[in-house]
């Protein structure tokens, strides 16, 4: 067979076996019925809902004016008090899930089919895994979480005797903040990112939500339950990001302030009007990038950013407390590990209104937060997972990241701790100005701190950017009806939109109206990824079905005997790979 051949044979073969066995017998393709014109490529129902939804909640924060603010707190409260427990079950439901998935017999199954090869290498991969996942949420809570647990002992540890703002209290700390950012929102987008991925590359479906229930709904998923699923996503996905931008903004205002007065003797406003102005800025710095596309923005930017916190993480641990960090990090490591049974079922039941007052402030905030963000990050990491097997692809989004978070809490919230125990007095700043001080006031301690605050800003703006340019990636994907190109100014119209809805939350309602429309758009999408738990066990089910099956073996038998092409099997029964002979296996790459 000729060289010029060879290299594309694989590739072929395997596309071919696909579409023959695996792809579910439909004429319908991605975005067949978009509306086209005017730069856009949109789907006829998904969009224009969506615009109009987005458009009037927009409207009605502009016209209550500070009633906005406390119905938002309102809304925020009673989703605590009635849902609190539903959140805190669910996303349990979540990691035994996933983990099922990876262990067992599924876990050979390739995303994207048998000779699947990934499009991004591994370093990539996890560069914008971390900046998709949770950059800027690290940067604005790595410093204030710890602290705060550290001045008020969690209600799970409290029942131990440990005293707020002793030495003792530093391990708990940790451990709830360990707790908040490890396995459990991983797990959560693992989920999402596994059901679209596969969906998506193995059954050739949209990149959308609702070809996640083509078991269940099968060509209905074009159909309005299928754009209701996807509108639902669609919020899920604006709000939660608007949450992290909102975030982000507000920690970004705070390190001008800083950088101003140290460097100029001025000073930045960090009010409202001076956070909505550099979300404006920061947004169009986004639009740009993102304009750029996958390869040539997010992917650029993405790897900047894992060398910027490699960087950054390396320098607080050199100039910080070194050993006070390590110890740290393992004494809360095993804290973490051991509590991790009850702290996940915690629900202060039993422990009174201090307790659940603690949970809806930041437990049950994230999961809902981590549940609105995980359209965005799942399908992201979807979009960027091709060609990795089930288990690879869970094991590297569930355990790497949340070690890194691990990580990056014990350093900088364990250089704050130590600080704090040495009377810097980062607690009380805390206290008087925010949380979004946090980060500066626990640099300011140590050698360089005009320079790391200078690194820290830059970095939480680098996220902003990256996070803005997925989340737009992804709102596309959905509103295009699961196109995977879709036109740049497209691309463009959401990116000026998402920094534009961060902005409105912001002057509407402030932090509160941020974390209410997490929180509530989280609400409903909990039970869509539920559902999901089900689904995508019988598409898994169903695929290794057909890798057992008399058809798949005689294609494989065939395709097994020509000269170019190597066909690998995993523990000698299931094929996990089919390459060019020569050159590895797809499981090689």
């Amino acid at each position: 067979m000729a060289d010029a051949e060879g290299d594309t044979t694989a590739g072929e073969m395997s596309d071919g076996l696909q579409v023959e066995l695996f792809h579910p017998d439909s004429d319908r393709e991605p975005g067949d019925t978009n509306y086209q014109g005017y730069g856009f490529d949109v789907h006829p129902v998904v969009f224009p809902v969506a615009l109009v939804v987005i458009a009037a909640f927009v409207a009605a924060t502009l016209l209550l004016g500070n009633e906005a603010s406390s119905i938002y707190t309102a809304i925020f409260n009673g989703i605590n008090d009635y849902f609190g427990w539903f959140y805190i079950l669910v996303v349990n439901v979540f990691i035994v899930t996933v983990v099922y998935f990876a262990v067992g017999k599924y876990g050979k199954i390739r995303i994207g089919g048998v000779g699947a090869e990934r499009e991004f290498s591994t370093f990539s991969w996890m560069a914008m895994l971390f900046s998709a996942g949770m950059g800027i949420g690290l940067m604005f809570f790595s410093v204030a979480e710890p602290v705060t647990y550290f001045g008020s002992v969690p209600p799970f540890f409290a029942g131990n005797g440990i005293e707020a703002g002793s030495a003792a209290a530093a391990g708990p700390a940790l451990a709830q903040a360990f707790f908040h950012w490890g396995l459990h929102p991983w797990a959560i987008y693992a989920l999402v990112g596994l059901g679209l991925a596969f969906f998506s590359f193995n059954r050739g479906l949209p990149l959308t939500f609702r070809s996640i229930f083509w078991p269940l709904l099968g060509e209905r998923i074009y159909g309005w339950p299928g754009h209701i699923i996807d509108l639902v996503s669609v919020f899920a996905t604006l709000f939660g990001l608007s949450t992290s931008l909102g975030l982000g903004v507000t920690q970004v205002s705070r390190g001008f302030n800083v950088i101003a007065g140290d460097l100029f003797g001025a000073s930045f406003p960090t009010g409202t009007f001076g956070q909505v102005a550099l979300i404006i800025g920061i947004t169009l710095i986004a639009t740009a990038s993102v304009a750029a596309g996958l390869e040539g923005g997010v992917k650029r930017l993405s790897n900047i950013n894992l060398y910027l916190m490699l960087a950054f993480l390396s320098f607080v641990i050199v100039v910080g407390p070194t050993l006070y960090i390590f110890n740290g990090f393992t004494n809360a490591f095993g804290t973490y590990l051991v509590s991790l049974p009850g702290l996940s079922f915690f629900t202060g039941a039993f422990a009174g209104q201090p307790a659940r007052d603690f949970l809806g402030g930041w437990t049950i905030f994230y999961w809902g937060w981590w549940i609105s963000w995980s359209p965005f990050v799942g399908m992201f990491i979807a979009r960027i997972s091709k060609g990795r097997t089930v288990r690879e692809f869970v094991m590297g989004v569930l355990f790497l990241p949340s070690i890194f978070s691990f990580v990056w809490m014990s350093t900088f919230g364990g250089s704050a701790i130590n600080a704090q125990i040495a009377g810097a007095g980062i607690l009380a700043t805390l206290n008087t100005q925010g949380q979004s001080i946090a980060m500066f006031s626990m640099l300011s301690q140590y050698p360089l701190g005009e320079i790391s605050t200078i690194v820290a800003t830059l970095l939480v703006i680098t996220f902003f950017v990256t996070s803005s340019d997925s989340g737009s990636l992804v709102i596309d994907h959905l509103t295009s009806g699961g196109k995977h190109d879709v036109p740049r100014a497209q691309r463009v119209f959401w990116a000026l939109s998402e920094g534009g809805v961060a902005a409105v939350l912001l002057a509407g309602g402030g932090l509160t109206a941020l974390q209410t429309a997490a929180v509530s758009t989280g609400l409903p999408f909990a039970f869509i990824l539920l559902l999901m738990c089900y689904t995508v066990y019988l598409g898994l089910e169903n695929e290794y079905t057909i890798l057992e099956s008399e058809a798949f073996k005689e294609q494989i038998s065939r395709i097994d005997s020509m000269d170019d092409v190597e066909v690998t099997a995993s523990s000698g029964d299931v094929v996990t790979g089919i390459s060019d002979g020569g050159e590895g296996t797809s499981d090689a790459r």
